[in-house]
């Protein structure tokens, strides 16, 4: 790309120190509710960050679970709040890692030329903006696909364990869906504090989720966790295969679920599966907690320092550019993903890698 076609834009506040020659980007948008066919590219102007923003020149974003719903709208709650009949948000994507080309008047803290990552608002761009507080310092030892992996998921693993599990060393630690984006996160942050990590996922991941730090690996195809014989402390229930019954009969008298992945209901999603677990939990020993992560500067730093210290790898399974944003949804849809998937802000269309 040219110069002229990433040229940045000057706004209120303390800008950049480069004046633009366009002042479009190229996007990938959703204009109605559906499957991956309603992804188009198209050109948009380029983002105004607001006072307490900051405009990212986007050189890598990631593709997570949370973009899939906003892209079908399910649960249909969610169109509640992102739009009823279409989303109000029409550039797709969150997770992002890029270079900082213009900042707001009231942020501190995050300067023009920065390599930061961390969650913006409609990433699959060339340019995207983010809150101040939701942005963090690139880690120094990932590239900016690697890195652009990392919030959202890294984020929701980091908070369920550390937060809300309040995971010890030594303990039994149980996660479903360990091989996705945040299980393998999940996984290698459970043996980083030094409990024992059971993963569950199927027979051809399971050597890759070993490879993360899984002492025990369950195949879900062909047994149940809640038939192993083994207790467990602490469940980072991510898959959302199992009914509280099960999760309960798996766990420790006094430990605890935390329920991370969303549930089949195509109405609430997992809402409704939290609540029952809430009411479950006041009656016995045994916590049943719902996770809503938080997007937190501070807790993207901690895995920053995670990362940059060896105990924490993000793991792409596959890369896309901007233009085949469709086949790394359908991708992600298939199941078959070991880890994330990136998305690249090139012009061209072409292939995964």
């Amino acid at each position: 790309m040219t110069n002229s076609q990433r040229a940045t834009p000057a706004y209120p506040g303390r800008s950049t120190h480069s004046e633009p020659s366009v002042s479009t980007m190229l996007a990938v948008v959703a204009d109605g509710y559906g499957t991956a066919d309603v992804l188009r590219m198209t050109h948009l102007p380029i983002p105004r960050p607001g006072p307490d923003e900051v405009l990212v020149s986007v050189h890598a974003a990631g593709l997570d679970r949370g973009t899939w719903h906003l892209m079908t709208g399910r649960p249909y709650l969610l169109r509640a709040f992102f739009g009823l009949r279409r989303p109000r948000q029409r550039v797709c994507g969150r997770d992002v890692a890029g270079t900082v080309t213009a900042v707001g008047a009231a942020v501190r803290g995050v300067n023009i030329g920065d390599e930061v990552y961390g969650i913006g608002r409609g990433t699959f761009a060339q340019y995207a903006v983010a809150k101040s507080t939701r942005v963090a310092r690139k880690p120094a030892n990932l590239s900016f696909a690697e890195a652009a992996v990392v919030p959202i998921s890294g984020l929701t693993a980091l908070q369920a364990l550390r937060d809300i599990g309040r995971v010890q060393a030594g303990q039994q630690v149980l996660i479903t869906g360990a091989s996705g984006g945040v299980g393998a996160y999940a996984v290698q942050l459970a043996a980083m504090f030094g409990a024992h990590v059971t993963g569950v996922c199927s027979p051809a991941k399971a050597d890759f989720v070993r490879s993360v730090g899984a002492e025990r690996v369950l195949d879900y195809t062909t047994s149940h966790f809640t038939s192993d014989a083994r207790r467990y402390d602490l469940i980072i229930d991510i898959a959302g295969n199992a009914t509280l019954t099960q999760l309960r009969d798996a766990l420790t008298s006094s430990g605890t679920a935390v329920l991370v992945g969303e549930d089949h209901d195509q109405i609430t999603g997992g809402m409704m599966r939290q609540l029952r677990g809430w009411a479950l939990s006041l009656s016995r020993r045994r916590r049943f907690v719902g996770l809503l992560s938080k997007e937190r500067g501070s807790d993207l730093q901690v895995l920053t320092d995670l990362i940059e210290s060896g105990h924490m790898t993000p793991h792409i399974d596959r890369s896309f550019c901007l233009g085949d944003a469709a086949d790394a949804m359908r991708h992600l849809e298939s199941g078959e993903a070991f880890g994330k998937i990136a998305i690249l802000p090139s012009v061209q269309a072409g292939r995964g890698e």
